[in-house]
């Protein structure tokens, strides 16, 4: 079981959400998306093709593909490779009749022979979402005026009614811009009913120096409510990553869940499967809830985020590529054709930085000094002179930015090429704003003299404290 401090700061690390970032920084809103994140059916599907127990489902974007998809879940007869042997609830594989995902033998099919028919169970509800990277859909209101990004039906007709005023239509939830975000595609699944939910994750933890497993018997639910409220109802299980994770580690898990019997044994196989999901895929995390259980006794995940360790991009390029940046700013889209990273923010000082804990404590210190971060632009690590060019080019371009502050720490950053980069792009831009500069570390003397001696209407600060001061002061006289 973890200690209430333990069990706050393991869930504070469980992803980087919005909120987190705007209660630091105040900001009005940002983009609510940085890294590689899925959209529902997309992680869904990588759970399906690697074992793990999902409900069946269809992916559309037409309202008649999502009434022929409610058609088939309703009454469903599929062509099947069998994998495995079907005494066993192991994974079957369908073919191009059944995209995208893998039918799991699960107590919901009923198999003819080896190769040859799968007979599902009819699906006695179906349930419609809008798929966006947003938080409370279900709340959610179309521009179409419908309300509910996600909607629960018996009817198969009903589905394709919903359908015409979900799909081109922009669904606004607490988590979108306000004008909210356009819904391309559906997901049609079947609808199961859970009768308990509890909650499950993988993340890696720096504290622990590898990945730990999270769970409580309290699911579908804010995790983070249940973590200050009960804390006692979090429990985590710290995995070697060397060893990999144990049967007991596994089977401990399942019983803190509260799963008995049967549903014990199913519960930690399910955990298994997706640790090495969370292993095979770089993930960050892994995080379900509901993890649930059925009446029919079968233990499914019913939600899933998946977070990605942008390093492994070379290695995981088929994930990547499902990243269509639909949903992205323009102006972020841009910033990842030059490896850099972009948060926009409603204020006036952009921030230019290297580093998500320097750009957060960056806007922090703004904001205390009276002013209001426009964005955050992350350069990264191997950063060149034409990255420096091309941040200060999309920092320029935003009419709302009116002053901007570097703020470099050098560990892997060469300050020299940042001050050469600088120097570059305040001359072939024609910077027309205030420019506040506070670069430490490596090699920060030749790059304190480049600036110095540039010529350049450039202001230094000896440190971040003295740069919020000069970047706030800087707007203030406008």
């Amino acid at each position: 079981m973890a200690s209430p401090a333990a069990a706050r700061a393991l869930l504070r690390d469980l992803a980087l959400r919005p909120r987190l970032l705007a209660a630091r920084s105040q900001a009005a809103h940002f983009t609510p998306r940085r890294w590689l994140n899925l959209q529902e059916y997309q992680s869904k599907k990588l759970m399906a093709d690697n074992g793990v127990k999902v409900q069946r489902f269809f992916v559309v974007d037409t309202a008649n593909e999502a009434l022929e998809a409610a058609k088939k879940l309703s009454k469903l007869t599929l062509p099947v490779e069998c994998v495995a042997p079907i005494s066993e609830p192991l994974p079957f594989s369908t073919g191009s009749a059944f995209p995208p995902v893998t039918l799991l033998c699960c107590g919901l099919y009923s198999v003819t022979d080896p190769v040859g028919t799968v007979n599902c169970k009819d699906a006695k509800e179906i349930v419609l979402k809008a798929q966006i990277l947003a938080g409370g859909r279900g709340k959610g209101v179309f521009s179409s005026g419908l309300k509910g990004g996600v909607h629960l039906t018996k009817d198969p007709k009903v589905v394709g009614q919903l359908a015409k005023q979900m799909i081109g239509y922009n669904l606004t939830t607490k988590q979108t811009p306000k004008e909210g975000v356009k819904v391309n595609k559906l997901m049609v699944a079947e609808a199961l009913n859970i009768s308990r939910e509890t909650y499950f994750a993988i993340l890696m933890d720096r504290s622990c120096n590898g990945p730990v497993l999270v769970g409580s018997p309290q699911g579908g639910m804010d995790i983070e409510e249940v973590a200050a409220s009960s804390p006692e109802l979090i429990f985590k299980e710290q995995i070697d990553i060397m060893e990999g994770i144990k049967d007991s580690q596994a089977q401990r898990m399942a019983e803190n869940l509260g799963f008995l019997g049967p549903l014990k044994n199913q519960a930690a196989d399910e955990i298994k499967k997706l640790y090495h999901l969370f292993l095979k895929i770089d993930a960050t995390q892994v995080e379900v809830n509901p993890f649930g259980e059925t009446p029919e006794g079968q233990v499914v995940c019913f939600d899933a985020k998946i977070n990605f360790d942008d390093n492994a991009e070379f290695r995981q390029k088929d994930i990547f590529a499902m990243d269509d940046g639909s949903e992205n700013e323009p102006i972020e889209n841009e910033a990842a054709k030059y490896d850099l990273k972009y948060i926009g923010l409603d204020g006036n000082i952009a921030c230019f930085v290297n580093g998500a804990g320097l750009a957060m404590a960056t806007c922090d210190i703004i904001f205390l000094n009276g002013g209001k971060p426009a964005n955050f632009l992350d350069l990264g690590g191997g950063v060149q002179e034409a990255q420096v060019y091309q941040a200060f080019k999309l920092l320029t371009a935003d009419p709302k930015v009116e002053a901007i502050l570097v703020n470099i720490f050098g560990g892997i950053v060469n300050c020299a090429i940042i001050a050469n980069g600088i120097t570059k792009a305040c001359r072939e831009l024609e910077l027309k704003v205030p420019l506040v500069v506070r670069l430490e570390g490596t090699n920060v003397h030749e790059a304190q003299r480049i600036l110095g001696s540039s010529g350049l209407p450039i202001t230094s600060a000896v440190d971040l404290e003295d740069a919020a001061k000069k970047a706030v002061a800087s707007v203030a006289k406008k």
